[in-house]
């Protein structure tokens, strides 16, 4: 059995679906609400779905769990609600990391490349690189809070899982991310703009010395992230804290194009002023550093920026059902 946290949202749905065509007994901690959510697991039930406030007494019946995908978070980077982030984002996958190392159950979590703030400690991954880093908002700084948790635990030397990963995700885009309201990706943002016969609008720069549309992110198909995940699945040697994304940071302006490329529309951009609520918090530049994960053995390609978007517009948002 495979439980998948979050599973019904955007990552953990495409995961699911991964597991689920592998034939593998999977139980999805998640709510679904009303606005649509479902349709993420429509086609790939799970064998149990469980609201998250009954985990605690799922798993207090000492389920026969293999593996625990943590995937369940507030992930907005604009929360606010500072007691709750807390208690969702560092305090139950503690529960889940002594619960699983009790159980000799593995546990691949969900960490962030919100962890890593403005970027100028750099993007290296593992746990000797942390106390460098200064998330710059609520959602990283919780994200950055149990990977700390997790470097101390280690050092101290107490009960682990017996396999144990964190992965911290760059800038994510495929499909079953539509419920996700202001934090959905940036590519069906554009999207939804140039096939309703608007230019791609894209924020001005908010640094010195950089060009409007040059800030850089990487970004990275959801695909190749699953498919990282399934490694670490099928690779229960490996531990540690990654990065995932490309190692490739790509321009706004590199994405539009792809955008009204895939889309195919004329290429129009325009530039508008930064919401006030994200100046000071706006990452302009992310890539991972992918030398850890590759020297662990993990030699998969990235999708190349503009194929990935390719997939995304025609494969998905252009079909009548968008859902994988």
């Amino acid at each position: 059995m495979i439980i998948v946290t979050g599973g019904a949202g955007f990552i953990g749905s495409v995961l699911h679906a991964a597991l689920a065509r592998r034939g593998l007994e999977t139980v999805v901690v998640d709510r679904l609400g009303c606005e649509g959510k479902w349709r993420n697991l429509a086609k790939h039930p799970p064998s149990r779905l469980i609201p998250p406030e009954g985990l605690d007494d799922f798993l207090a019946a000492r389920p026969p769990v293999e593996l625990v995908f943590h995937l369940g978070a507030i992930s907005e980077t604009t929360a606010t609600d500072a007691d709750l982030t807390w208690a969702t984002n560092v305090e139950l996958p503690l529960r889940l990391w002594h619960w699983c190392a009790q159980r000799g159950a593995r546990m691949i979590y969900a960490s962030s490349a919100a962890t890593y703030g403005d970027g100028s400690a750099g993007f290296e991954d593992g746990l000797d690189s942390l106390d460098r880093l200064r998330p710059l908002n609520l959602y990283g700084w919780t994200k950055h809070a149990f990977d700390l948790g997790v470097a101390r635990m280690l050092a101290a030397g107490e009960p682990r899982p017996p396999q144990w990963a964190g992965l911290k995700f760059f800038n994510v885009f495929g499909p079953n991310e539509y419920h996700k309201g202001p934090m959905i990706s940036v590519v069906k943002v554009k999207h939804d703009e140039v096939t309703g016969g608007k230019p791609v609008r894209l924020f001005r720069s908010d640094r010195t010395g950089l060009a409007d549309g040059e800030q850089r992110r990487d970004f990275i198909w959801v695909g190749d992230v699953v498919d990282a995940m399934l490694w670490l699945l099928d690779t229960p040697r490996v531990n540690g804290l990654f990065n995932l994304g490309t190692g490739r940071a790509r321009t706004y302006l590199d994405l539009a194009h792809a955008v009204c490329d895939a889309a195919g529309v004329e290429r129009r951009v325009e530039f508008i002023d930064m919401p006030a609520k994200l100046r000071g918090q706006y990452q302009s530049f992310t890539e991972a550093s992918m030398d850890r994960l590759r020297a662990a053995g993990y030699d998969a390609q990235f999708t190349p920026l503009e194929e990935g978007i390719r997939r995304y517009v025609q494969d998905h948002l252009a079909q009548p059902d968008a859902y994988l």
